[in-house]
């Protein structure tokens, strides 16, 4: 479960089941000189049906969000599954709300649960739809220097770019044309044609919720998933999708290319 691939929504349907859980401690009813007003837990049917159900909505809704890949139950996902019980819990709890009994009035546990249940409702409605709640609820953490992605260090000896001793030069000294004793004069280095510079540069991004990654070839199964809070290096653009590489060395396209964090 990665933490990360929570969004703006789904902190708005966590903070809605809070708010639902302590509404159900409050006074369901209350009247005139009640002085000790009953609250959901009183009755199982508003306690365990009602409040309850709605914050397992929430639960499902949220699990759903971490796992990896969707899970169905009885053929359900489980944040449609999380969405039907949000917007139930909201009907029912309307009318309570609505059709009070004579005598006495609306408890402030009814009220503000009805109002947490019409909350959760339209976050887990309301998040695959709205941009702005799709954004990521925690901001993936930006490294300090990104090397160039499988590179070495350079300079040191025996890598590529250290300078190796010439033949008949002491080891780490520096030739001077026709001095060093034993030394070869230099020759005049011919200048080596360069590259023609590519419209497209290679770059460090994340990505702002879990995406699957695509391999080259347009097969539909994925075969990895980029997760939020993870560099991944492109190397290749492709009309909107990128080519993108993995820490293990694989690469796949991007297709879904929205809202990532260049490095």
């Amino acid at each position: 479960m990665n933490i990360r691939s929570l969004t703006r929504g789904d902190g708005v349907v966590i903070g809605a089941a809070v708010l639902l859980f302590i509404a159900s401690f409050l006074s369901f009813y209350t009247a005139e000189g009640l002085t000790d007003a009953p609250n959901a837990w009183e009755q199982l049917y508003t306690g365990m049906g009602v409040y309850l159900g709605g914050i397992i909505g929430a639960a499902l809704i949220i699990v759903n969000r971490l796992l990896p890949q969707p899970r169905k139950v009885a053929g359900l996902e489980l944040g449609a599954a999380g969405t039907a019980f949000a917007v139930l819990d909201t009907w029912i709890l309307f009318w309570f709300l609505v059709d009070v009994p004579d005598g006495i009035e609306a408890g402030a546990g009814l009220i503000l649960g009805f109002l947490a249940a019409l909350v959760l409702a339209a976050g887990a409605i309301a998040s695959p739809l709205v941009p702005a709640l799709q954004a990521p609820l925690l901001p993936a953490p930006s490294p300090a220097a990104p090397q160039p992605y499988g590179g070495q260090p350079q300079g040191g000896y025996g890598y590529p770019g250290a300078q190796q001793p010439q033949p008949g030069q002491p080891y780490g000294g520096q030739p001077q044309p026709g001095q060093p004793f034993g030394g070869q004069p230099q020759q005049p280095q011919q200048p080596q044609p360069q590259a023609p510079a590519a419209d497209f540069s290679p770059f460090w991004f994340a990505v702002p919720v879990a995406r699957p990654l695509f391999a080259e070839d347009g097969s539909p199964t994925p075969i990895a998933e980029l997760a939020p809070g993870t560099w991944y290096l492109a190397v290749e653009q492709r009309g909107p999708a990128l080519v993108a590489q993995t820490q293990d060395g694989r690469r796949g396209v991007l297709q879904d290319t929205s809202g990532i964090q260049r490095g």
